[in-house]
């Protein structure tokens, strides 16, 4: 497996295969008018995710079953529709259908190996989950984020049931208020809850995804097909693990740079058995692997010792001590495109001992920063 870059490179071939058709839900010469009010795809994010959960719940209410008609009705469809639906849904849920009489209408139902399985979660696991809610902050607004919160709901009702043993009697303590992560300046992707929508199910589902990709390097975009193997948040921003199809690489995606997204409804690839999303990351230094690792090495003075200690920034890093109470901190990189930046955020209180590239570049970087203050600042606008 080849390592990915932090974008895509040039133009995707075209695929074998032709450009997948419209979901069958989104037809709109195929709705109906009853009542006045028009049937078909409802608007809005309605992925499949969604959809599943919606007949899965409905079904579930009516464990004898319901018609096409009634289906059609309940979701808000074309019957029409509603038959195309439960061919794309049986994929994913065990249907069965039976007849009322011979000749009458068949009766959809969930089979008993669909049956909902009860998850027992204690209070203090119920709070642990919620104190990581905010994580998922910056996709708001998208149909993922919509997901987690009613996972949350759902557990906000497991942590207010009164406690037992020392907290026997206290409905509700609210520690989910009192346990937060809080994000560092996340970005905000609310005007890109449908890229992160489209994203979101061809990863979960290994569904291959068209789009506008913007490459870093010049700014232009090109049309590219990739299967998405993962989904990753890191430093608060979304990016996607997979295969740029064209170029038979693996590269990794910024959500940022994708534009007219589609995911494909007929086809899927297979996850290779190799793959591990572990092998692509570098610690707190990128989700890039690049390329041989090699060796660093920075030095460390005394007051900022008890914070490199206390912190794993890469699986290969080693501490040890120094005269005069500072630290050596000595890793293997195979990327350093972040780590300039990281040392640099220490100020005076790091130095980098090698590679001689990484110290020439910490080097021009203070020399930029301080020639910049030996200039005047220039005069604000009016």
């Amino acid at each position: 497996m080849r390592p990915p870059r932090a974008d895509a490179g040039a133009p995707a071939a075209a695929s074998k295969r032709p450009p997948p058709p419209d979901d069958d839900d989104d037809d709109e010469d195929d709705d109906d008018v009853q009542g006045g009010a028009p049937r078909g795809r409802p608007r809005g994010p309605f992925t499949q995710h969604r959809r599943l959960d919606s007949l899965r719940s409905l079904l579930q209410k009516h464990p004898a079953g319901l018609t096409i008609y009634d289906l059609a009705r309940e979701l808000n469809v074309t019957p029409r529709s509603l038959r195309r639906y439960l061919v794309e849904v049986k994929r994913e849920l065990d249907l069965v259908s039976v007849a009322t009489r011979p000749g009458g209408p068949r009766l959809w139902r969930l089979s008993p190996s669909e049956a909902p399985r009860r998850v027992e979660v204690r209070r203090t696991q119920a709070y642990a989950l919620l104190a990581a809610r905010r994580l998922f902050e910056p996709m708001r607004g998208s149909t993922l984020f919509e997901e987690i919160d009613l996972a949350a709901q759902r557990l906000l009702g497991v942590a207010r049931r009164p406690g037992r043993g020392p907290n026997a009697g206290v409905a509700d303590a609210r520690l989910e208020e009192r346990f937060l992560y809080l994000p560092f300046a996340p970005k905000d992707y609310a005007a890109r809850t449908e890229e992160l929508d489209d994203l979101f199910q061809s990863v979960a589902d290994l569904r291959p995804l068209r789009c506008r990709y913007r490459r870093s390097r010049d700014g232009r975009e090109e049309r590219v097909l990739i299967h998405p193997y993962a989904l990753v948040l890191y430093k608060d921003a979304i990016y996607c693990v997979g295969l740029h199809v064209g170029r038979g690489e693996v590269r990794t995606f910024l959500l940022d740079r994708m534009r007219d997204t589609e995911c494909a409804v007929t086809e899927r690839f297979e996850l290779p058995p190799d793959f591990s999303i572990d092998d692509y990351f570098q610690g707190q230094f990128g989700i890039w692997r690049g390329g041989e690792p090699r060796r660093v090495v920075i030095d460390f003075d005394e007051r900022v010792t008890e914070f490199v200690r206390t912190r794993k920034v890469h699986p290969s890093q080693e501490i040890t001590p120094l005269s005069g109470g500072g630290v050596r901190l000595t890793m293997l990189i195979g990327d350093m495109t972040e780590l300039a930046t990281w040392v640099l955020g220490f100020g005076e209180t790091a130095r980098v001992v090698e590679p001689p590239d990484l110290v020439d570049r910490v080097k021009r970087e203070l020399a930029g920063a301080l020639a910049r203050y030996e200039e005047p600042p220039p005069p604000a606008e009016a």
